[in-house]
């Protein structure tokens, strides 16, 4: 499948948020809305989309928040969400935006990169359980194995601690189990 992977416009905002509702489902007015929301409260660093034929097929998004770090607060990075059209699934697109998104958070300094998703299918592009690298995550709804992590060049030793999400995650409870597979996940591991 040939693409094209660029920063999102503000021409491209309908298009995103087809594709954020249509991946995620029941979920997909609610992550849409997250979306919309840390736009808002500008948190947004990076806003990708991937183009198929000339349509958005394919969109992820960096926000910024925080590591609860002993010596101080760390400025750090949040993927999410990383949705790709139903259609398109399974065809390498997820990955190639990942690729791009991690990217661009060494473009932009960042010392890591953090998620909340599938350890099957992130840890299969390279990302790594938080816990492993001394971090710990935001909710005790997340199960440990989908708290994921990109370690980048810029982090040093004494960046560990807490992961602290921005407002409006809380805000509209985007935090946790909040797919299906993240529900699996806690299934399969006793959570």
């Amino acid at each position: 499948m040939s693409h094209v992977i660029r920063s999102a416009t503000g021409a491209d905002r309908d298009d995103v948020h087809r594709v954020v509702v249509t991946a995620f489902g029941e979920e997909g007015s609610h992550v849409s809305a997250m979306v919309d929301a840390l736009e808002a409260a500008g948190h947004v660093r990076a806003s990708l989309v991937a183009e198929v034929d000339g349509r958005v097929a394919g969109h992820v998004m960096l926000s910024h928040s925080w590591l609860d770090a002993r010596e101080r607060l760390v400025d750090v990075l949040v993927l999410s969400p990383l949705s790709v059209a139903q259609p398109h699934q399974g065809g390498g697109l997820g990955t190639a935006l990942l690729g791009a998104a991690v990217a661009e958070a060494r473009r932009l300094g960042a010392p890591a990169v953090f998620l909340e998703g599938s350890p099957a299918f992130y840890g299969a592009r390279g990302w790594e359980p938080g816990t492993a690298h001394g971090f710990s995550a935001p909710s005790a709804r997340i199960p440990g194995p989908a708290f994921q992590v990109q370690v980048l060049e810029g982090r040093q030793s004494w960046m560990t601690g807490a992961l602290v999400y921005v407002e409006p995650f809380w805000a509209l409870d985007c935090v946790g189990l909040r797919d299906p597979e993240l529900g699996r996940i806690e299934q399969m591991f006793d959570f």
